[in-house]
């Protein structure tokens, strides 16, 4: 990357301490500004990280900034990610980065206007695991994939996160907030999806609070669907079906699992860039896959002693800026991120009619990160 670029941070909640943590691993990123609705909380992190703390609109304003990463919540997403292209600066959002096809369009319409890029996590898939499950599809040895499962499921956000009320409103939901991730590593891993179907409905009219912080003890209304069972049919071909809830205390599932004519594969959890592949011939004899030496797959991240995690976010932002400089497609651009968008608000919608939807949106499969690849998006 030729190019070192003025990052901005827009939102100072949970998840920007990683990308103020991570930003300085990759090439040609430089996080100079954060800003927050409440003054506070952007002067916490600004402080914590060595950077300048702003308002919302002083970050817009800031000429020193080429790209504003987009952390606030789902439902202001594309507000702000507008008010980011408008200002003249490329887009980078947390995911969803919009809640509907129509929003994405005019998002795309307004950067294409500007010569600006709008890109969107996750890019989990770009891991070191997720990728060498690429490489093994692609390779031909579990022959063509034609079915498969993927199930994110638990008992609910309630129980961990300090402030949960907005995951149980229209934007959030375990589809909205957890399917970005299953369902992008399955576009990245199988192509778009043509057609789906699904039922949800939801266990809890009202959650309890139970994590510990200033909301412990109450009650959220529920108004989104906290289960949904899916069917998604891929243009390849694939039918796989797709279970996401927050209503369930335990289960036996695996992340996720495709079928090939010739044998099978077992993915690690697309949440994160690293993981166990299994894969099993078509005798059924299963056998681990011994990790290859991918540097998004290197754990970087101590959970605890025992369980070190790979962690590059960031990879996409990266990706994103090094792109619009070659022409290439971002492996997390919008029109990847609008297909995945399509699919989730899709499988809501046919859970209210039942309707068997085809799809309006498309996309090319994001590019495969090779090793090579993703070396050159790191500092050296």
């Amino acid at each position: 990357m030729a190019k070192t670029y003025g990052v901005g941070i827009m939102g100072a909640g949970n998840i920007s301490a990683a990308y103020l943590r991570l930003a300085p691993l990759f090439r040609g990123l430089e996080v100079r500004a954060v800003a927050d609705i409440l003054p506070e909380a952007a002067r916490k992190r600004a402080d914590e990280y060595g950077i300048a703390a702003q308002t919302p609109d002083e970050l817009l304003k800031n000429s020193e900034l080429d790209v504003i990463v987009n952390l606030t919540i789902p439902s202001t997403h594309y507000q702000v990610s507008m008010d980011i292209i408008s200002a003249g600066k490329h887009s980078y959002s947390e995911k969803p980065f919009v809640l509907s096809v129509e929003e994405g369009l005019a998002l795309r319409k307004a950067a294409i206007e500007r010569g600006l890029s709008v890109g969107s996590a996750p890019d989990t898939f770009l891991g070191g695991a997720h990728q060498q499950a690429r490489e093994i599809i692609d390779s031909g040895q579990l022959g063509k994939i034609m079915s498969g499962t993927t199930h994110v499921m638990s008992r609910g956000m309630e129980h961990w996160h300090p402030n949960p009320d907005f995951f149980f409103q229209p934007g959030g939901g375990p589809i909205l907030d957890l399917g970005p991730y299953y369902i992008t590593d399955l576009v990245h891993l199988l192509g778009p999806v043509k057609r789906l179907s699904a039922f949800t409905n939801m266990a809890r009219a009202e959650r309890i609070v139970t994590a510990e912080g200033p909301y412990q003890g109450s009650v959220i209304k529920v108004g989104t669907p906290t289960t949904i069972h899916g069917l998604l049919e891929f243009h390849n071909g694939a039918i796989v079906t797709i279970g996401a809830s927050w209503d369930v205390a335990a289960h036996g599932h695996h992340n996720i699992e495709l079928y090939g004519t010739d044998g099978s594969i077992f993915v690690p959890d697309p949440n994160f860039f690293g993981g166990d592949l299994t894969i099993a011939g078509i005798d059924g004899a299963r056998s681990p896959v011994d990790p290859w030496d991918h540097p998004f797959g290197k754990p970087n991240q101590e959970l605890d002693s025992t369980h070190p995690r790979a962690n590059y976010r960031c990879a996409g932002l990266a990706d994103m800026m090094l792109s619009h400089e070659t022409g290439q497609p971002a492996r997390c651009g919008l029109d990847v991120a609008l297909h995945v968008v399509e699919v989730m608000t899709g499988l809501l919608r046919a859970g209210e009619t039942g309707e068997v939807l085809t799809l309006q949106t498309t996309c090319e499969r994001p590019r495969a990160l090779d090793i090579e690849d993703a070396r050159a998006l790191l500092r050296a």
